[in-house]
């Protein structure tokens, strides 16, 4: 089978309900309007949404041996992705997040971490995870036996079979930058938050964190600022930045994977640049209109139109 994406990296169930305004104290009962089940994680989340998108693509990661497993692997089939290479893995469980999202769509969350820290790639593996033409990692800080020099060796491969590489995080640290920074040069699109690359560089302007990304190999940066849109920055000096759309947030839960996931989605079919920034902010900004990192996005031609007829912020 033909794969136009491999998505390897964190693979979560999230359990998400709103609006939640607060936790009721002892053992007391509030009610709220709606409780969902999701695929979600830096890879997972994106890679729903990709199959949403039309893509084909491979999911690379792990669950558990348990119901939630059953799950997320039930959804991806559902979604039409392919799960050939997805592990299951005894005596852990399957990483999964409780969400309880306030009125303001921000996201307070509770992680047990799970099978996503105990994967690996095998070399046996690399011809299937490896051949598509657009590989992401998607995950790196919560991906125990991958994180570091696993996962140096595998986008040192991908760049070595000529692969376009595309990569994500989650939760930067002070030690994030001594984890990554042996990836950045086979990065082509390195996709953080700003809050994220702030955080890793120590540099607070977004020219500058680019620059700090860019003078250490990456081939471009693609930082996602909020409500004030995308900034993107190349290593031949070229910078653009795009403005958000106007919308009334629900929930911000996989806002960045969806950003991801058009993004990616834009390489595929091949859009000129700006038209890719814009693309991805419809794909994060439909996931913010619903509850979980799976809601808005239906398909193409709806985030195309979407795209062409929702409003933008003014320009700062």
């Amino acid at each position: 089978m033909t794969h136009d994406a491999s998505v390897i990296g964190l693979y979560i169930l999230d359990v998400l309900g709103r609006p939640v305004d607060a936790i009721p104290p002892g053992g007391q009962v509030d009610f709220i309007e709606e409780i969902r089940l999701t695929v979600a994680g830096t890879a997972g989340g994106t890679v729903v949404d990709l199959a949403k998108l039309g893509l084909n693509c491979l999911a690379v990661g792990a669950v558990g041996e348990d119901e939630k497993a059953d799950f997320v692997l039930a959804m991806l089939q559902r979604f039409g992705v392919d799960t050939a290479e997805m592990q299951r893995l005894s005596g852990v469980p399957t990483s999964a997040t409780i969400l309880n999202i306030r009125r303001d769509g921000s996201r307070p969350a509770l992680h047990a971490r799970g099978a996503s820290d105990h994967f690996e790639v095998a070399d046996a593996a690399l011809d299937a995870v490896l051949a598509p033409p657009i590989v992401h990692l998607g995950g790196t800080g919560l991906l125990g036996k991958l994180d570091g020099e696993p996962s140096r060796r595998l986008l040192a491969e991908a760049k070595r079979r000529g692969r376009t590489v595309t990569f994500d995080l989650l939760g930067a640290n002070e030690g994030t930058l001594a984890l990554i920074e042996p990836l950045l040069p086979h990065i082509d699109y390195f996709m953080p938050s700003i809050e994220e690359a702030q955080a890793i560089s120590g540099v607070s302007d977004t020219r500058g964190a680019g620059r700090f990304f860019l003078d250490r190999g990456v081939k471009h940066c693609v930082f996602t600022l909020g409500g004030e849109g995308v900034s993107f920055m190349a290593a031949s000096g070229e910078a653009v930045t795009r403005p958000a759309f106007a919308i009334d947030v629900v929930d911000t839960t996989g806002c960045g994977d969806a950003f991801d996931a058009g993004f990616i989605a834009a390489l595929h079919h091949r859009m000129d640049l700006a038209t890719a920034l814009d693309f991805a902010q419809a794909s994060a900004a439909l996931v913010a209109t619903g509850l979980g990192s799976d809601a808005g996005i239906r398909s193409f031609a709806e985030t195309l139109a979407f795209m062409n007829e929702t409003p933008r912020h003014a320009v700062a």
